[in-house]
């Protein structure tokens, strides 16, 4: 449902069949007239829950659980959060422990199954990957699980994200601060019966998730690349959660004071960079540095302006602008539109959060324009190729931990250009770099090709509930 004013006149038969209901929720977001749409095609209609392992039992809210944290898989199970689900990579997820899951069977998930936030943001969806089988997910996210005898899983995600599904699920939810639905609001959710089209669907997006997994494995190869060539570790200790004692010389610090900038982790990132026998500074390298500024936000339809995304929707698989800025009051485009094969950094938030985390900008990015949050580096003209840069700098945890090290502010840290253009940036024998480049690069071409797929799927089932199930 928009979040712009609204009137609408709503005949009382709408009333008596929402039993009274009299909060605009169902009224307003679309969900009676996609059910009398859906009543009146001529094709066979199952309840969601005929659709489902079990019945009812096959939609699952898991409850609540008591959050343990631990440090690694193997204590733990990688934990999803209801904004996890919705994101492109899942590589820096928490871990729980391992003794939640004994509590709770129902917490872990498993591929092709729907994902729907359940509290909040209602809604929101996700088709479960490969690479998410297993891991642990929140009780905020309500799980599908399809009865594949009965139904393609494809088609059933397909259908509940279009906006005849939406607006079913979201006609269910109940509270006054923080919305909530449950299994038992979306049970008899109507479920047209397409025939072929259903095959057709399941397809797409089950082709649309296995790009995505064959993009995570071409990232993690590169970033594996990366710290093979120079024996960097996979993962250094995260030293701001970890009580360390280290010495630093006077001469560093009479420019940065912070015990971060000089811990132990810091010091040992060091020296791993200074065993590299080829280093370029990042300011020597023609690499262009962006930074939006606090350009003037007036927002209108998206015919009249350019995408804008903050800092977090910059890191979902799903590329979905929701906003616009009016072109009429936007500087010169080389300011601020955002260039294919960017490196999009996250320059703000909470250490261990998405501050220091980068996105790479593939081709749905282009002409897009990135909150003052986000740092723009452009390596397209440099004398360094933008994938290999993206997986030095991303991909591996010596690259984090050299860029989080310098984060600044007490409240809300953030990164600065300069720090960032003060860089090293190891450097291995061009055949290397170039084929790390591509691995990125294709990844990059996965990512868009899924959301393609996606967006035809749900495109080929709303256009055939429209044509009345032909």
């Amino acid at each position: 449902m928009s979040r712009k004013f609204q009137v609408k006149t709503v005949p009382s038969s709408w009333i008596e069949k929402q039993a009274r209901r009299l909060d605009c929720g169902p009224y307003m977001s679309g969900a009676i007239e996609a059910r009398e749409l859906l009543g009146q095609i001529r094709v066979r209609k199952d309840h969601l829950q005929d659709l489902t392992e079990g019945g009812i039992s096959g939609i699952i809210n898991p409850g609540r659980i008591t959050r343990l944290w631990v440090e690694d898989e193997q204590n733990g199970y990688p934990f999803l959060s209801s904004t996890d689900i919705l994101q492109s990579d899942l590589s820096n997820v928490s871990y729980i422990a391992k003794s939640a899951a004994r509590q709770n069977s129902q917490l872990l998930i498993k591929e092709r199954w729907t994902l729907i936030t359940r509290s909040g943001t209602i809604g929101r969806m996700a088709y479960s990957r490969a690479d998410m089988n297993g891991m642990a997910c929140t009780e905020d996210v309500l799980r599908v699980i399809p009865d594949e005898s009965k139904v393609k899983p494809g088609y059933l995600y397909a259908y509940l994200c279009s906006r005849f599904g939406v607006p079913l699920i979201i006609s269910g939810t109940y509270g006054a601060i923080i919305q909530h639905i449950e299994p038992q609001h979306i049970a008899n959710l109507p479920v047209p019966r397409l025939g072929t089209v259903e095959d057709q669907a399941h397809e797409l997006i089950q082709s649309a998730a296995d790009l995505r997994v064959e993009a995570a494995k071409l990232l993690k190869t590169a970033g594996q690349m990366v710290n093979e060539q120079f024996g960097f570790p996979e993962k250094l200790a995260l030293s701001h959660r970890v009580f360390s004692c280290s010495t630093a010389s006077s001469t560093l610090v009479l420019k940065r004071l912070e015990a971060t900038f000089h811990d132990a982790v810091a010091q040992e990132s060091d020296r791993l960079l200074a065993d590299v026998q080829r280093k370029d500074k990042f300011s020597s390298l023609g690499i262009a540095i962006s930074e939006t500024g606090r350009l003037k936000q007036v927002f209108v339809d998206e015919e009249y302006g350019a995408p804008f995304l903050t800092s977090g929707e910059i890191f979902r698989q799903r590329y979905e602008p929701t906003r616009f800025l009016s072109n009429r009051l936007l500087p010169d485009e080389s300011e601020w539109a955002t260039q294919e094969g960017d490196l999009l950094l996250a320059r703000s938030g909470q250490v261990g959060g998405i501050i220091g985390r980068g996105v790479w900008a593939d081709h749905r990015f282009a002409g897009g324009c990135v909150s003052v949050d986000v740092l723009r580096l452009g390596a397209q003209n440099s004398q360094i190729l933008p994938g290999y840069l993206y997986a030095y700098m991303f991909l591996t945890d010596i690259g984090y931990r050299q860029l989080i090290r310098t984060a600044a502010g007490s409240s809300i840290p953030h990164l600065s250009a300069p720090d960032v253009s003060r860089l090293l940036i190891p450097r291995c024998y061009s055949a290397l770099e170039a084929e790390i480049n591509e691995l990125v690069w294709n990844a990059g071409h996965k990512r868009a090709e899924a959301q393609e797929k996606e967006d035809l799927a749900r495109a080929l089932v709303e256009r055939t509930i429209e044509e009345g199930g032909r």
